[in-house]
């Protein structure tokens, strides 16, 4: 945690989004910016299929897709340069979408919930959605995919 607030009062933004770290606050807060901007892909896939005429559900389900896509590139240039996966680039990226895949699932749950339960209008469900699978996402994959920084 030192080190995130070290990097944020320097105003360090090359260590708080480029140089390579194993430390996992930073990880963490890179995942947070990577995980924002691949929801807004998601977000706007979401609202254009279902404006299109689809049922917001098929949206979620496009929407995962273009997001776990963006994700993947982007944490792997931005967030786990220095982690070592546990299996080769093919089941790296297999693995990562097993781990969004779940996530999904709990994003279409959390969204009946509080779409057609509590009454939320899609949208402001799916961003709720968001958040709280952002913290699934990065501790499966930090946790289960890969090892830890080179050298640690």
């Amino acid at each position: 945690m030192r080190e995130l607030w070290t990097l944020i009062r320097r105003r360090d933004f090359d260590g708080l989004f480029r140089r390579p770290t194993a430390n996992a606050m930073v990880q963490f807060f890179r995942y947070a910016f990577v995980g924002g901007f691949a929801a807004l892909v998601d977000w706007g896939v979401v609202w254009l299929v279902e404006h299109m005429g689809a049922h917001y559900q098929v949206g979620v389900v496009f929407g995962f897709f273009a997001g776990l896509a963006v994700n993947y590139l982007l944490s792997k240039l931005l967030v786990f340069q220095m982690e070592t996966a546990r299996t080769g680039a093919g089941g790296e990226f297999l693995g990562y979408a097993l781990i969004g895949a779940a996530g999904l699932l709990i994003t279409m749950g959390l969204m009946h919930v509080f779409t057609e339960w509590v009454g939320l209008y899609f949208m402001v469900s799916r961003i709720i959605a968001t958040f709280i699978v952002l913290i699934w996402n990065f501790a499966a994959r930090k946790l289960l995919l890969y090892r830890g920084g080179k050298g640690a």
